[in-house]
């Protein structure tokens, strides 16, 4: 019989209530789940955004990561941000989502490597080689810094080595570190959901056309769906999320900009990438090629939102390069690469997730922006030129004679101009308290618009790939085949429009900022060899230490222990 008293009947008691704490802790954990992350920047957090995204997977995601092998340390530190972000992925998404890395490298014959490369080039993954210093020899390493995603029957490449190029290489990839989540979640949610948004590129005014505009229709069309509208023939844009004007070169009637009135005061989202001059670059070898005005007949609504795009040039010293014969050898003539001021790298942004580490920009022949007080709108600069700006006011003379001129650089004194906008707010009508367009059916119009968000860009060609001329077909937005340079155009569009449409806030998972924190370059060669004698020496006294006394301890306890010889005490 146990006593109510015994200590078997406490120990026990403990026991119970010990098991019963662990299956109340165990039934608790499985319904209340958190993590913490304790770093200062909160690196390892993942956005609402992305874990909606992946609580909602109904298969399951497959991700082979080609970051394996042999690596220099800095591209070692980007793999295992990676992998990082995709074990907390897991936590998330649980089985529906699978990773692996794969080292591109591992087949033994180089043909089967270099048809292993071609594969991978052909799904997105940009090549790159990488230089570094190992014990004095300068090595090379060619690597695929990306990932190949599939989801069901699709999958999607995508590039995790991308930062602005003017950084320093530690500033670039610290730069890819952060934008690890938002490259792994857009494709994920590109792959996963329908595409459900539509777009409209309009057309019936000049604007570019479909050969021109083809590297942006490309890169739009892996997220939603487009369209091209000659607006000229349709009656409204309704069932539309968004329109893109891309360079129109011909007046708009009032009834077709009504169309896009009532578009913006229904909500819908627009990219103004507007040219407000015309310059003819077939031209541009006689010395009286001028620059003059388009009108377009839109300055009253751009006025009535809140902008107005100048009929002026921005000239650069910060450009892309053109070329230009400057003399010639015998019957050969001899070209050479210039920098050509209507053409500016824009390479400077504003604080904002759309621009945030993105690459630099080529623009061409483009004009200033005012802003003009617009009640309930908040208006949010993207992007400048260079400080060393010139802005000319029409007619803008433009002819490839002035770059055999040496540019004074006290002629640039104009100064940083802004060149992109975003405007967010309910818009009112250009026709409100006005007389409504034959065509429109009053019943319909809407004067105070509904909250909304549209772009403006003073350079219509930012949107313009390149023919390329032995083939007759586009190249990639943003690439120039004069100097084989890929320009950032294309992810600035792309990042502007899932700003203007995505409401669920993956966009912002680009402002994640991962502070760096680099060592003391001169005291680390200094003090190397005393560090490692402590890392190495450190724990082989601790050792002893402890087992010294240890030992003391024991044989202090047991000195003073006399057996008594089987006599009772």
């Amino acid at each position: 019989m146990v006593k109510l008293d015994s200590k078997k009947l406490e120990s026990v008691l403990y026991f119970l209530i010990g098991v019963f704490i662990i299956i109340i802790a165990n039934q608790l954990s499985a319904r209340v789940f958190y993590r913490f992350d304790l770093t200062e920047e909160k690196r390892y957090t993942i956005s609402e955004a992305s874990k909606n995204i992946l609580g909602n997977l109904e298969d399951a995601v497959y991700v082979d990561v080609y970051l394996e092998g042999d690596m220099p340390a800095g591209v070692k530190r980007l793999q295992k941000s990676i992998r990082e972000t995709l074990d907390e992925f897991k936590v998330y998404a649980g089985n529906n989502l699978q990773y692996r890395f794969i080292n591109p490298s591992s087949a033994k014959s180089q043909k089967a490597r270099r048809t292993f490369y071609e594969s991978l080039i052909k799904k997105g993954i940009r090549a790159t080689n990488l230089y570094d210093n190992v014990d004095g020899k300068r090595t090379q390493t060619l690597i695929f810094p990306g990932a190949v995603i599939t989801y069901g029957t699709k999958e999607k490449g995508i590039t995790f080595l991308k930062g602005n190029k003017s950084s320093s290489p530690l500033e670039q990839l610290n730069q890819s570190i952060e934008g690890v989540e938002y490259e792994l979640s857009s494709a994920i949610k590109s792959l996963t959901e329908e595409k459900t948004k539509r777009i409209a590129l309009l057309k019936g005014h000049g604007e570019l056309d479909t050969l021109q505009i083809a590297g942006l229709t490309s890169e739009l069309l892996n997220k939603y769906q487009v369209f091209h509208i000659d607006l000229t023939r349709k009656q409204n844009l309704l069932g539309y999320d968004a329109v893109v004007l891309a360079k129109p070169q011909e007046a708009f009637s009032e009834f077709d900009k009504y169309k896009i009135d009532q578009f913006i005061m229904r909500g819908g989202k627009v990219m103004f990438l507007i040219d407000a001059m015309y310059a003819n670059m077939d031209s541009a070898g006689r010395e009286d090629n001028l620059a003059l005005p388009i009108e377009l007949n839109l300055d009253d609504m751009f006025f009535k939102y809140g902008f107005r795009i100048n009929k002026d040039m921005i000239l650069d010293r910060n450009a892309a390069p053109y070329p230009v014969v400057v003399g010639n050898v015998g019957d050969r003539p001899q070209i050479q690469l210039l920098p050509w001021p209507f053409f500016p790298i824009v390479n400077e942004y504003f604080k904002h997730p759309a621009v945030r580490n993105i690459d630099a920009i080529l623009t061409r022949f483009t004009s200033t922006i005012d802003t003009i007080k617009a009640d309930g709108i908040t208006k949010i600069p993207l992007m400048n030129s260079s400080q060393y700006s010139k802005v000319l006011s029409s007619p803008v003379k433009v002819s490839i004679n002035e770059l055999k001129k040496e540019m004074n650089p006290e002629f640039f004194n104009s100064g940083r101009q802004i060149t992109a906008w975003i405007y967010e707010g309910a818009f009112t009508s250009l026709f409100k308290n006005r007389f409504l367009p034959g065509n429109a059916d009053e019943a319909r119009f809407i004067s105070d618009g509904n909250p909304t968000k549209i772009l403006i860009v003073s350079d219509g060609d930012i949107a313009r790939n390149d023919i390329n001329p032995k083939t007759g077909q586009p190249v990639e937005l943003g690439f120039n085949q004069f100097t084989e340079t890929r320009y950032a155009n294309a992810d600035f569009l792309l990042n502007v429009m899932t700003y203007l449409l995505e409401e669920d806030g993956i966009i912002h998972t680009r402002s994640k900022e991962i502070k760096i924190r680099p060592l003391d370059a001169v005291k680390l060669e200094a003090q190397k060899l005393n560090w490692q004698l402590i890392n190495l020496i450190s724990p082989i006294v601790l050792l002893v230490f402890f087992g010294t006394l240890k030992f003391v301890w024991r044989k202090r306890k047991y000195a003073s222990f006399k057996p008594n010889n089987g006599k009772q005490p």
